[in-house]
């Protein structure tokens, strides 16, 4: 693909400096070059907060890839790349780690796909692209970049999409570690479904025992008369949490009656297959907290290098089983919620190592 001369930058969009060696990629084609926009705010650590909520009839759908995977000779618990590729356990940290580039295009360095399926028939209403991964590695990427990345809609060309939010950036635990997003609700809403690109994603690559990993998930809101009344949530934060850190907690309003069903997804960072003592939570008032989980995610598991929801799962480029520290997954609700309640209350915890939590998304039957 080629660099788009056009430009999707909303007004008030706030970004990262690109490169200073590398030109804008967006400027007016009757005006002098103008100067680069001024980096986005960045913070270590930011609560988790509502970033969009509804009661519709509808719900999410969600497109996530990786950015960096493993190379060259096995790793030192025998387990080659081709392998870890496919699914067995192994962690980033065990191999040296290059980016993954689908394009073709020589002006890019890292590149993936992944497919959007809205429902026929329905309207996006909103749609946030997240990106993030770790900027100390084998080699050390300058954070300036952080809230840049480009996106190509199916069948189009790239586009330069800027961080219009806080960036989260923390040095920790042996990572130099962050997360951006940026509002694309006009580009999913005229573009529709089909295979999405995101390109350019600031990750370093190399082998050290924190691993190198980074990945992009899109996640979009849509209306659909035909579907069931539902309370939509996402919810988006940035920080670290370990055995000795307190765990992610997240309160989300929503009533929702007897026989309820629904989904949440989950994206976090550096999460390693085989490494247990990490579980995703979810409480709505009434009996016990139900621990999530598929069959791609046990249950003390559930950062494992996994991107996947229930049913069928839609089109990634490349699309490797082990993500190597990058999860976007999607769980059922139904078990946690099935009697009814107020709220919802989850707790993402890890007892093994550190791991990121970037984002918390899903949908429940709301009362009518």
């Amino acid at each position: 693909m080629r660099n788009s001369k056009g430009c999707f930058l909303r007004r008030l969009t706030v970004g990262l400096l690109s490169l200073a060696v590398l030109p804008p990629l967006c400027q007016t084609a009757s005006a002098s070059p103008s100067a680069p926009p001024e980096p986005a705010a960045e913070k270590p650590a930011l609560p988790f907060t509502s970033r969009y909520d509804a009661v519709l009839h509808g719900g999410f759908v969600r497109a996530a890839n990786s950015a960096i995977t493993c190379r060259g000779a096995a790793s030192a618990k025998n387990v080659g790349c081709a392998e870890a590729r496919a699914g067995a356990t192994a962690a980033n940290g065990d191999f040296d780690m290059f980016y993954t580039d689908v394009d073709r295009d020589p002006n890019t360095y890292n590149s993936t796909r992944a497919e959007v399926r809205v429902p026929e028939g329905a309207r996006v209403t909103y749609a946030r692209l997240y990106w993030g991964g770790n900027l100390r590695v084998g080699e050390q990427k300058p954070p300036r970049d952080n809230g840049r990345v480009l996106v190509s809609e199916p069948g189009g060309e790239y586009k330069q999409v800027l961080a219009d939010t806080v960036v989260g950036h923390r040095v920790a635990n042996g990572a130099d570690a962050y997360q951006a997003s940026a509002d694309v609700t006009d580009l999913v809403r005229s573009s529709g479904s089909g295979l999405y690109t995101v390109a350019q994603l600031n990750v370093a690559m190399g082998r050290t025992a924190a691993g190198a990993w980074g990945g992009w998930t899109l996640v979009a809101a849509y209306e659909k008369p035909s579907e069931p009344l539902r309370h939509l949530f996402l919810r988006d934060g940035f920080d670290t949490f370990t055995r000795a850190a307190s765990a992610q907690k997240v309160h989300v309003p929503a009533a929702f009656p007897e026989g309820a069903r629904g989904y949440a997804g989950l994206v976090a960072y550096n999460g390693d297959r085989g490494r247990t003592g990490d579980s995703l939570t979810v409480s709505a008032g009434r009996g016990r907290p139900v621990a999530l989980s598929d069959g791609a995610n046990p249950a003390d598991d559930v950062l494992n290098s996994t991107i996947g929801q229930p049913g069928t799962q839609p089109e990634r480029v490349p699309a490797h089983d082990n993500t190597l520290g990058y999860d976007s997954d999607v769980f059922p609700l139904d078990r946690a919620v099935a009697r009814g309640g107020d709220a919802l209350d989850f707790r993402l915890a890890s007892t093994g190592d550190p791991a990121w939590a970037g984002v918390l998304f899903g949908a429940v039957d709301a009362r009518s």
